[in-house]
C-alpha cells in the first residue's frame, strides 16, 4: 500500500506542474492530495455499495456505469486505486488509500442503503451506524407488475403506438437526444396504464440508480407530508439550533426559502459541490450549517445541495427523536404509494442526504409522479396537502437566469422557456441525465434514467418529451 500511495504522490505531483492535465483544476486546487485521494476512495467504496446490495447490479455493471464517465476528479483515480473489496455477508465495502488510516468504508443497511464511515473509522465501526425496523408485512415489497397502473404492456415490448416506440428506441441510440447521452431506461406512463417502458440490455424493472439531485423533489415531497400532517410550517424560521443565538441572522432563513434555493448563504461557487459531504464521510451538521449570508434570504436564487440539506435537517429537529426521523419518509410517503425499492442514504450520524443519495427505480419515480398528477392523494388517501402539486410548480420569487428552466420548489419549471412543451410541464431533474417530467396538462409522466458523462452532452429532455407528445397525439 505504501507503494501505491507512493505513485498516487508521484502523479500528483506530475499533474500540479502540468505535466498531466486534470478535469476540474480549480475545484481540486481546494483540497490537498491526501484529501483528494480520500474522496476517490469513498466515492468508489459507496458507488460499489449501493449498486451492489441496492441497485442489483454486477461488478461489470458498476465498472460501465457507476464508475465511467464520472467526474474527472475522482475517475482519474479509480483505475489505481486497489480493488474494492466486498464483504457480501456483512454487505460491506472497503477500499484501501494510503499506508497509515484503515480503508473508506461503506455499509449497507436495510431501509437507508449505504452509509460512509468517516475517514479514519475502522471497519468495528460500521455497527454503531443508525439503523431501523419498519413493519412491512402489510406490504407487497415485490411491486413489479405495474400497480396501481390497471394495464401496461411487456417490458420492451410494442405499446401499440408505432411513433411511441420509434421514439422510445431512438432515446436509447446515439447521438439522438444528446451527443454523448447514455440511456439506461424509460418509462412512459398516466394513471391509468403504463404506455411505454424499456431497459437498457441487463437492466429490469428492480435495477436501481442513483437518483442524484431528482432526490431534491422527494425531499420536497417529504416535507409536504409533515406539511399535512401539522408538523412544520414551511412560512416560518427554520428553528435550527446551530442558528438560534440572538446575533445569529440566519435565523430568519425560513423553510420556504431553503426550497426556493433561495437561503441566501454562502455554498461556494458551484454551490451543487459537497464532495466533503457525499465522498468523504463528513456529516450534514458539520457541512451544510456553517455557511454564512451573502445576501437577503428569499433575494436570491441559488442553486445549493446545502439548502435541502437544510430543510430536511430541520424535519429532524422538529421531530426530534433520530429513529422516528429516519422511519418517517417509508412510513408516511414511500411505501404508502409503492416505492418500496427506494432507499434513503444518511450521513453516519443519521441525517438525511437527500439532495442526491438516493438509489430507486423507474417505476417508483413513476409512482411519485402519479401521487403529483393525482394533487398528493393516493388511492383515496391524502398524502401531500391540497394544491402542493401547484405549489412546487409555481414559479419561485427569484429564478435561475435563462436560458434554464425556471424554479419552483425543489421543481423545475418549463414554463414559458421551452416553448416545445406545455406550459404547466415540471420536473426532476439529476446529474448524469436523471429525470422524472409531469406534464398535468396531459396528464402525463415521464421518467428517463442515464449514465451521460461529466462535461458531456446530456439527454436533451425537451426534445424528447416534445416528440413523445406528438407521438401521442397522432
Amino acid at each position: 500500500m505504501a507503494d501505491s500511495f507512493s505513485r498516487f504522490r508521484q502523479w500528483k505531483t506530475l499533474a500540479a506542474a502540468g505535466v498531466m492535465a486534470l478535469g476540474s483544476a480549480a475545484a481540486t486546487a481546494q483540497e490537498d492530495e491526501a484529501t483528494d485521494l480520500a474522496y476517490a476512495a469513498g466515492y468508489k467504496a459507496a458507488f460499489i455499495c449501493s449498486a451492489i446490495f441496492s441497485g442489483g447490479k454486477s461488478l461489470q455493471q458498476i465498472a460501465a456505469h457507476e464508475l465511467s464517465g464520472v467526474d474527472p476528479r475522482y475517475a482519474d483515480y479509480f483505475a489505481e486505486l486497489p480493488a474494492a473489496v466486498i464483504d457480501y455477508q456483512a454487505k460491506r465495502v472497503s477500499v484501501a488509500y494510503g499506508a497509515d488510516l484503515p480503508p473508506r468504508i461503506a455499509q449497507w443497511r436495510r431501509h437507508l442503503g449505504c452509509a460512509q464511515l468517516p475517514a479514519g473509522a475502522p471497519a468495528a465501526a460500521a455497527g454503531l451506524l443508525p439503523r431501523i425496523e419498519i413493519d412491512t408485512s402489510g406490504l407487497e415489497m415485490a411491486v413489479d407488475n405495474g400497480r396501481p397502473w390497471k394495464e401496461r404492456a411487456p417490458v420492451g415490448g410494442p405499446s401499440g403506438n408505432k411513433a411511441l416506440d420509434q421514439i422510445v428506441a431512438k432515446a436509447f441510440a446515439k447521438p439522438n437526444y444528446g451527443r454523448d447521452q447514455v440511456t439506461s431506461a424509460i418509462l412512459i406512463a398516466t394513471p391509468e396504464g403504463i404506455l411505454a417502458e424499456r431497459y437498457i440490455e441487463g437492466f429490469t424493472p428492480l435495477t436501481s440508480q442513483r437518483t442524484w439531485s431528482v432526490a431534491k423533489s422527494i425531499a420536497v415531497s417529504v416535507i409536504g407530508v409533515a406539511v399535512q400532517k401539522g408538523m412544520i410550517d414551511i412560512a416560518a424560521p427554520s428553528g435550527l439550533a446551530a442558528w438560534r443565538r440572538p446575533l445569529d441572522p440566519r435565523r430568519r432563513i425560513t423553510i420556504l426559502n431553503l426550497l426556493h434555493m433561495a437561503s441566501g448563504l454562502d455554498s461556494n461557487r458551484a454551490g451543487n459541490q459537497t464532495p466533503r459531504l457525499y465522498f468523504g464521510g463528513g456529516l450534514v451538521s458539520d457541512t451544510a450549517t456553517r455557511g454564512a449570508l451573502e445576501a437577503p434570504p428569499g433575494s436570491r436564487w441559488k442553486y445549493a445541495n446545502n439548502d435541502t440539506l437544510l430543510a430536511m435537517r430541520a424535519l429532524k429537529e422538529a421531530i426530534g427523536q433520530r429513529h422516528a426521523y429516519l422511519r418517517f419518509p417509508f412510513e408516511e410517503l414511500l411505501y404508502k404509494i409503492g416505492m418500496t425499492h427506494t432507499k434513503l442514504e444518511t450521513d453516519w450520524d443519521g441525517n438525511f442526504v437527500l439532495s442526491s443519495q438516493v438509489w430507486t427505480t423507474a417505476r417508483d419515480l413513476g409512482r411519485l409522479g402519479l401521487l403529483y398528477l393525482n394533487d398528493g392523494v393516493w388511492q383515496g388517501e391524502r398524502i401531500l396537502p391540497a394544491g402542493w402539486a401547484a405549489f412546487v410548480a409555481t414559479p419561485a420569487p427569484s429564478q435561475p437566469a435563462a436560458p434554464r428552466p425556471g424554479y419552483g420548489a425543489h421543481w423545475w419549471l418549463f414554463n414559458q422557456r421551452f416553448p416545445e412543451l406545455p406550459n404547466d410541464a415540471y420536473a426532476a431533474m439529476g446529474n448524469r441525465g436523471q429525470y422524472l417530467l409531469i406534464v398535468p396538462s396531459e396528464n402525463l409522466l415521464i421518467v428517463r434514467r442515464g449514465y451521460d458523462p461529466a462535461g458531456g452532452q446530456r439527454f436533451q429532455l425537451h426534445s424528447f418529451a416534445r416528440d413523445v407528445l406528438k407521438a401521442l397525439k397522432r
